[in-house]
């Protein structure tokens, strides 16, 4: 047996690893490209799924409830835009934050991005009913799927603004985002770019929503 180099049995811990591929959390596929999402409601976690699997669980009642598939429409309605007074009543402290109904709590959820990541914070029903109830936006929003984005102006002012109904994975991707490139107190200069650009995509991407039946047009 020939002698071995010194270290070479150290060799295998110490070389650098391939990264694990991304697998679909239902059938174990291997995932390449472009693939969807999964929400798991009871556990309040996002799951990768291959295209066959999410279309699979678009269908009602599939995989027993426990998986719901993350669609992929984007609606986008100016008129949805809380003003100053609603905005202060839902007590969130930025100018940026999305909204979804969580159907386990069976109540809306709010988050916003923070240095942390995304914080969260109660609605109260009755505050987010008259808020939203008017919203053909919120009207339309699915549980556990899909989120409210909103954008107020940063003075709080009754200005322009911004409300979009987007995918869930979309929105927590924006928070994922921001904390990447957040700096100092108000994130800095690279997360406002990293925010730009979001709603860049986001509203070249949006198709407006339909009004609600009764309400005026």
């Amino acid at each position: 047996m020939s002698p071995r180099a010194p270290g070479a049995g150290l060799r295998r811990f110490v070389a650098p690893r391939q990264p694990m591929p991304e697998r679909c959390e239902l059938c174990g596929v291997e995932l390449t490209g472009t693939h969807r999402h999964l929400v798991d409601a009871g556990k309040r976690a996002l799951a990768c799924a291959c295209v066959p699997c999410a279309l699979v669980l678009e269908r009602p009642g599939a995989g027993g409830g426990r998986f719901a598939a993350v669609p992929d429409r984007v609606l986008g309605d100016p008129g949805s835009v809380p003003d100053a007074a609603a905005w202060q009543r839902l007590r969130i402290p930025v100018s940026v934050a999305f909204f979804f109904h969580n159907s386990v709590l069976d109540r809306p959820v709010v988050l916003y991005p923070s240095p942390a990541g995304a914080t969260e914070s109660e609605v109260d029903p009755g505050t987010w009913q008259s808020v939203f109830g008017d919203s053909p936006l919120a009207g339309t929003l699915r549980p556990d799927v899909e989120a409210l984005l909103v954008r107020r102006d940063r003075d709080g002012g009754d200005g322009d603004g911004e409300c979009y109904l987007l995918p869930v994975d979309r929105a927590y991707e924006l928070v994922g985002r921001l904390r990447l490139n957040w700096q100092g107190f108000d994130g800095g200069s690279g997360a406002r770019a990293e925010l730009a650009a979001f709603f860049d995509d986001v509203r070249q991407r949006a198709a407006p929503v339909a009004p609600r039946e009764g309400l005026p047009t």
